[in-house]
This record gives C-alpha cells, structure tokens and sequence, in this order.
C-alpha cells in the first residue's frame, strides 16, 4: 500500500520577505522531493502549493511556520486539498501583489 498523496496550500504572514523564505521552502520542499511552487503576495506573505506524500507535506508545514533564521511567522494557514499531480517539480514563481 503506497502512502496517502495530497495537496496542502500554505500561506505565512510576518517578516517573511528579506530573509530568504522563499529559497529555503524550495530548498526543503526539493530535498524531500515535493512539487508546487512558493512566491511572495504582497509585502509581508509567502504562499506555497505543494504535492506529495502527505507526511512529508506536513513536515514542510512545520519548516514553514518557523522559517529560515531571521524569519517571525506570525500567522499561519494551512488548507488541505485533493492532489493533483500536475507539477513537474518545485520552482520560485514570480511575486505577486
């Protein structure tokens, strides 16, 4: 029985631009071999899809909510959907907002 696929849409609000934020949910997300994407919105939230095998996507879940050093989370959301499997690897995508 193969593990249970998912999607997990994460998005982090606080002093997440400047800091790296970005490159390290890639970094994390490409080592443990998820797919999606994370961008910036606006000036002070990062937003990531991602898809993979659910307790990894739960691992990064918990890397995002602390960050990379000199990051501060202070709000978090996280809503589970179906997985898709449309990805065909983890990129930076272009800010938006």
């Amino acid at each position: 029985m193969s593990e249970e696929m998912a999607r997990v849409h994460i998005r982090v609000r606080g002093r997440v631009q400047g800091v790296g934020f970005r490159a390290f949910v890639a970094t994390e997300a490409q080592r443990m071999g998820l797919r999606g994407w994370v961008r910036n919105v606006g000036w002070d939230q990062v937003e990531a899809v991602a898809e993979g095998p659910r307790p990894l996507l739960e691992r990064l879940v918990e890397q995002m909510r602390t960050g990379p050093l000199g990051a501060r989370v202070e709000e978090q959301q996280v809503e589970w959907e179906t997985w898709e499997g449309n990805f065909q690897g983890f990129e930076i995508r272009r800010s938006w907002g």
